[in-house]
């Protein structure tokens, strides 16, 4: 008998053994030779940053013993069972889509590979990988081949086994590419922190993401994935673009923040260690320093109104979403570029009000005009289409050239931001016309 690597983790699952699923009926031809049947040997995970639903597993990659190819077959959802088992409870996956491919990734379009990709329904309500902290998934899930897998012609490539193979690991793309560090300022105050590196060799620019309050952890890992942006700017695709040096600090617990305005980054402390992170981080590596950027969401927001104040030199351009401020630090920032962004309907941090007695996006803006900076306004729906939603942007963006203006200020209208209206930063990093006009921009 072939002996499995002793790091597949079997399971005994109870159930019987399908028949064997094929493609549509072909003509009759000459029989081939029976192709050698591969077997499931190890498993991994394979998670994603979603835009409005956080950290998710998407997809279990099955290596196999052999090429799978399937001679123009297909692979029916129902061939496979898989089991989660996350914080202590045992329910079953969705899967919508199995086929081969030659890596274990997600793909449009399989291709006869040694591997196998089962992706699962991201709505399932234990698809999430993390809470507060990253849930242990490895050894988590377990699947199991319930039915023979054949070409059309009815030749078994992969039989189905009473064995589940149990995952070894979890595949974060994306994620993985960041490392992992840790930071201690002049004062001995502690910042860890996650950075992405550009692969090509020259100067680049630096983009800085604040999380909000949501990802204030000691994990080093939920300020990447909470949210859709640290990741956005990371992406292959947008490296090709804009390759970029990526640095994501996580405030640390317990929350070292002081006094009424319960806001993070704007703690005494985690402020200047992020400050000194920041400029020991550009003394370090190749960065283009006409060229960084300030990032953020909710008291991410908040902070970047508070760090753009204190160091209006430093930074080149900035992208406040959903955030708060101080009326008497506006004049201060004028001359930095600002594309912000914040639904009207926000119940978390009010659009007009904002929090802890500061006052919202709307009134900052209202504030920045006041100071003398030229603001440029837009209002659509924060759940167009994407092709809709940057088009509206490219308008508005058009509009703030014509003006001579370098604020613009996009408002979400009511009851369009999906999941929660707080949320207003769902499409904000998907959307290639602000992240193209943010590279654009270079302090002088």
């Amino acid at each position: 008998m072939r002996r499995i690597s002793r790091r597949a983790a079997l399971t005994l699952a109870a159930g019987t053994v399908g028949a064997p699923i094929a493609g549509p009926a072909v003509a009759a031809q000459e029989p081939l030779a029976t192709p050698r049947r591969s077997m499931l040997v190890r498993a991994h995970l394979i998670t994603a940053v979603t835009p409005r639903d956080n950290w998710r597993v998407v997809a279990v990659a099955i290596r196999t013993t052999g090429r799978i190819d399937l001679r123009g077959g297909t692979i029916p959802p129902s061939a496979f069972q898989v089991t989660a088992t996350v914080g202590g409870t045992r329910a079953p996956r969705t899967v919508t889509r199995v086929y081969p491919n030659i890596a274990p990734d997600v793909a449009d379009r399989g291709r006869p590979g040694e591997y196998l990709i089962v992706e699962l329904d991201q709505a399932d309500a234990n698809a999430r990988a993390s809470n507060a902290d990253p849930f242990q998934l490895d050894r988590a899930y377990d699947i199991r081949q319930v039915a023979d897998i054949a070409t059309p012609r009815g030749d078994i490539v992969l039989a189905a086994s009473p064995l589940a193979v149990r995952n070894d690991d979890v595949i974060n793309p994306v994620v993985d590419d960041f490392t992992a560090g840790s930071f201690t300022d002049s004062a001995g105050f502690r910042l860890a922190f996650r950075s992405f590196h550009p692969g090509n060799s020259g100067r680049y620019p630096l983009v800085i993401t604040l999380h909000g309050g949501g990802e204030v952890a000691d994990n080093n890992m939920i300020q990447l994935t909470g949210n859709r942006v640290a990741v956005t700017f990371a992406k292959p695709e947008r490296q090709r673009k804009h390759p970029a040096f990526v640095l994501s600090p996580q405030i640390p617990l317990p929350r070292p923040m002081e006094g009424p305005d319960g806001t993070d980054w704007t703690d005494a402390r985690v402020q200047a260690a992020t400050v000194e992170l920041i400029d020991t981080f550009v003394a370090s590596y190749p960065v283009d320093t006409s060229r960084i950027y300030l990032v953020g969401l909710s008291s991410g927001g908040r902070g970047i109104f508070s760090l753009l104040s204190k160091y209006p030199g430093k930074f080149a351009a900035a992208m406040p979403t959903a955030g708060w401020g101080e009326v008497s630090a506006m004049d201060k920032i004028t001359g930095v570029p600002l594309w912000a962004d914040h639904s009207v309907d926000d119940p978390v941090v009010p659009y007009r009000e904002g929090r802890f007695g500061k006052p919202g996006t709307w009134t900052l803006m209202n504030a920045l005009e006041s100071a003398g900076a030229k603001v440029t306004r837009g209002e659509w729906a924060n759940n167009l289409p994407k092709a809709q939603f940057e088009a509206r942007s490219r308008t508005l963006l058009a509009q703030a050239r014509a003006a001579g203006s370098h604020v613009l200020f996009t408002s979400y209208s009511a009851g369009t931001t999906p999941v929660n209206p707080h949320l207003s930063w769902a499409q904000t990093y998907e959307n290639d016309v602000v992240i193209d006009w943010l590279f654009a921009q270079a302090r002088r």
